[in-house]
């Protein structure tokens, strides 16, 4: 797999995000994907599933959104900032739902907290990316 900075920089396309910001935010939300994939599932087969079916929707809503969001921002342009900053809004949000379920069952399921730390990982990089969009 090609380092996500080297295939940015291979584009002649130009991004709205620097390419620094951009690498961040396209690999911590692919982290996050893979992160809530595999705690979603860990979640389904544990005694306690009735009790975490909500956490295992915003993993499952969480993981939609990154994958979504990481796509949009592979391809943009910077005639694409407003689509691009609700984008990561909403992507933040998901984020942030998945953290806080997660977090709930971190101290007993160690997939939750391999998840509520990638989540976060994330959100921080949502954060920076609408930062670097605003200034």
């Amino acid at each position: 797999m090609l380092p996500t900075r080297e295939l940015i920089d291979s584009l002649s396309m130009h991004a709205a995000l620097d390419t620094e910001t951009l690498a961040s935010v396209v690999d911590a939300l692919s982290d996050c994907e893979e992160a809530v994939t595999a705690c979603s599932a860990g979640m389904l087969g544990e005694q306690d599933i009735d009790r975490m079916r909500l956490s295992v929707l915003h993993d499952l809503d969480c993981g939609d959104v990154v994958v979504a969001t990481r796509r949009l921002l592979t391809r943009a342009t910077s005639d694409d900032s407003a689509l691009i900053a609700a984008q990561l809004e909403v992507c933040l949000m998901a984020c942030r739902r998945s953290h806080d379920a997660c977090s709930r069952t971190a101290s007993v399921h160690e997939h939750c907290r391999l998840c509520a730390a990638a989540t976060d990982r994330a959100a921080d990089a949502c954060r920076r990316a609408l930062d670097a969009l605003r200034s």
